[in-house]
């Protein structure tokens, strides 16, 4: 029972902070909002002006954006934790998220009609781009499962080798692709690497809310699947757990959601591997709870550093993968830390 209380009262306690942190991602910013601009938007009374014009264009849609990509990531990173049962695996440290920005950087680049397709920004960005990075992340998060049954990966410190060199190899290639680059294909590339959401608008939300809606819907069925492989195959499969189709359908929710994450805002890194970490501290680790809270985990840190991102440098916007950088590479370090104590 106490467990109960406490558990509805920390996740009560996360929705404040996370309703707070959201309303004052959308005030602040180069152009003042009111309240009284957001009342008038919740009333109906919609008049012309700046401040609105700037609410419902670009304001709102950033930040529900950032809430869905944020939730996706964290529910991405809850997965690879739990497909490789690894506290420390990690779409982005483990290449799956490079996987996809290098299926996109040789589509722009290395595409016969590569020109063509840029110059119709619009569809490329919004239905194309999803589909490739979703089969460049399943490829290599499909690499990776074979390279850890193959080479027998199971120390922690032995697959993150293995996904740091995947990482590499595909950043390498991502630097060869920018070098043969002409201008404009660079130009339109440059989005991809530094990880930004001041590209986003409705349109991609909405794509970005119907893959997330997707993918929790099927994996959510699986959290009690989820919680028996974490003991091992061996014990999974005795109890009647379907290991090759946990495995599969876990690898198509991981690379659908950081396909379009990728496409939507470029590579960010670590909010996938940090989210999923707070939310077993605080809540246990059963996956019919570190499921949805990862989610909403994952939606706060990236309302959190894209507020920062767009306001420290005002009017000027700084890459919010450097603010998710530093707030997850010296948690990564603390973790590695204290798996070695």
């Amino acid at each position: 029972m106490s467990n109960k209380i406490s558990t509805t009262v920390g996740l009560m306690s996360l929705a404040c902070i996370f309703m707070l942190v959201v309303i004052t991602s959308v005030l602040i910013g180069p152009v003042e909002i009111s309240w009284l601009d957001i009342y008038a938007l919740l009333d109906g009374r919609i008049e012309s002006s700046r401040s609105l014009d700037v609410l419902i264009d670009i304001r709102l849609p950033r930040v529900l954006a950032a809430m869905a990509i944020g939730a996706s990531l964290g529910l991405c990173g809850s997965l690879t934790q739990a497909l490789f049962r690894n506290p420390l695996a990690d779409p982005a440290l483990l290449g799956i998220t490079s996987g996809a920005a290098l299926a996109i950087a040789v589509m722009m680049i290395f595409a016969p009609s590569s020109n063509y397709l840029i110059e119709s920004g619009e569809f490329i960005q919004y239905w194309l781009y999803p589909v490739v990075a979703f089969f460049g992340s399943a490829l290599m998060c499909q690499i990776l499962l074979l390279l850890s049954k193959v080479m027998s990966l199971v120390s922690i410190s032995s697959l993150l080798l293995c996904g740091l060199a995947l990482n590499a190899l595909a950043s390498a290639m991502i630097g060869l692709c920018i070098y043969l680059a002409n201008d404009q294909q660079l130009r339109s590339f440059t989005f991809w690497t530094l990880g930004s959401l001041s590209g986003v608008n409705w349109a991609s939300f909405w794509i970005l809310i119907v893959g997330l809606l997707v993918g929790l819907g099927v994996v959510i069925r699986l959290a009690s699947q989820l919680n028996a492989l974490a003991m091992g195959d061996a014990v999974a499969q005795h109890i009647g757990v379907n290991l090759p189709r946990i495995k599969v359908v876990t690898i198509l929710c991981i690379a659908l959601l950081c396909g379009l994450c990728v496409a939507t805002s470029g590579v960010i890194g670590f909010i996938s591997l940090i989210a999923p970490q707070i939310v077993r501290v605080l809540f246990g680790a059963d996956h019919r709870i570190v499921l949805p809270i990862s989610m909403l985990m994952g939606a706060l840190l990236l309302v959190i550093a894209d507020t920062l991102a767009k306001n420290l440098a005002a009017p000027t916007e700084m890459p919010v993968g450097i603010f998710t950088a530093l707030i997850g590479a010296p948690y990564f370090l603390y973790l590695l830390n204290k798996k070695n104590h």
